[in-house]
């Protein structure tokens, strides 16, 4: 291996190789060129060893094992992948801060806290102008669709059409785009939307749907930003995040299903592809065992075990 590549040379290369292979690596990428500036400082990282990825990995300013683990979890790929390259490259051992992915509880929103949260949009945020109107009619489409917030952030005014009821949703997480089947009322609330921003913005540089006082696009950083001070302004200590509503409208679409007597174990194949799933197994990973969805499993266990029970007497 030539000593004179520098690890964000051969970072570099390895992110372009995966991107063109239709892996997006965002997060994946940033970290690790943030381990190759880390390595180029320290010099001496040819080959590159274990022990400098692990002192890395510990370098991050969260000290949890949590954070570790990600973050070997990142390094290992990067490492298996340029020891072909390079045999004498160190793959650091597995397993070395335990499990890199835990299930944070969600939090599901109750209708009144839903309501709350839109109302206290008009008391915290400026409604007279353009960003308190935005994150109200933006947190509002993330109740109704259950979209990701990115995926919201990221529509262009020709990706809504209101007429049809229909929103498409390009290049998600997996690089595919789908359609998103809006209610009526959803999209005259978008239409509204549309008016208002039009009049505080007549001539937007750009095709942005959800954009703030300056007529740019909104980021996800900002809308945690304001989604943080509507939850201080509401005194919730749980802290529930956006993404929750994610969460929540999953677990409310099912037991929708389920009061209506719907077959259940067919419909959530189709929500599966509604939220942007591959497969409905991520689909689970949403389900949250809430006192409403709870009671009917019971139910429908216990008329289970009876029929079970008549048929073995």
């Amino acid at each position: 291996m030539n000593p004179t590549i520098t690890m964000r040379e051969r970072v570099e290369y390895y992110l372009r190789h995966k991107r063109n292979m239709g892996f997006q690596l965002r997060i994946e990428g940033e970290q690790l060129l943030r381990f190759a500036e880390y390595a180029d400082k320290k010099g001496n990282n040819i080959p590159l060893s274990a022990d400098l990825a692990i002192e890395w990995i510990r370098s991050s300013k969260k000290k949890s094992r949590l954070t570790w683990a990600r973050r070997l979890e990142i390094i290992r790929t990067f490492t298996k992948y340029y020891q072909i390259i390079d045999p004498s490259t160190e793959v650091p051992s597995n397993h070395l801060f335990g499990p890199a992915h835990k299930r944070i509880m969600p939090h599901i929103f109750s209708e009144q806290e839903i309501n709350d949260l839109l109302t206290a949009i008009t008391q915290i945020l400026s409604f007279s102008g353009l960003r308190g109107i935005t994150f109200s009619y933006l947190f509002g489409l993330l109740v109704t669709t259950g979209m990701r917030v990115s995926e919201a952030l990221s529509l262009k005014d020709d990706d809504i059409d209101l007429s049809k009821r229909i929103i498409t949703i390009r290049d998600t997480k997996f690089k595919k785009s789908r359609h998103v089947v809006i209610h009526s009322t959803t999209s005259h609330a978008l239409k509204k939307y549309l008016t208002l921003r039009n009049q505080h913005i007549p001539d937007p540089t750009n095709s942005n749907f959800f954009i703030g006082k300056d007529g740019k696009r909104l980021n996800v950083r900002q809308a945690d930003y304001a989604f943080g001070c509507l939850r201080k302004h509401l005194g919730w200590s749980k802290k529930p995040r956006i993404y929750d509503l994610r969460h929540t409208f999953i677990c409310n679409r099912l037991l929708t299903w389920y009061q209506e007597g719907k077959n259940v174990q067919q419909l959530i194949v189709f929500l599966s592809t509604y939220v942007g799933h591959v497969k409905v197994t991520d689909t689970y990973w949403y389900i949250t065992g809430i006192p409403e969805l709870m009671k009917i499993t019971s139910k429908r266990f216990e008329l289970y075990t009876q029929n079970i029970t008549g048929e073995l007497q």
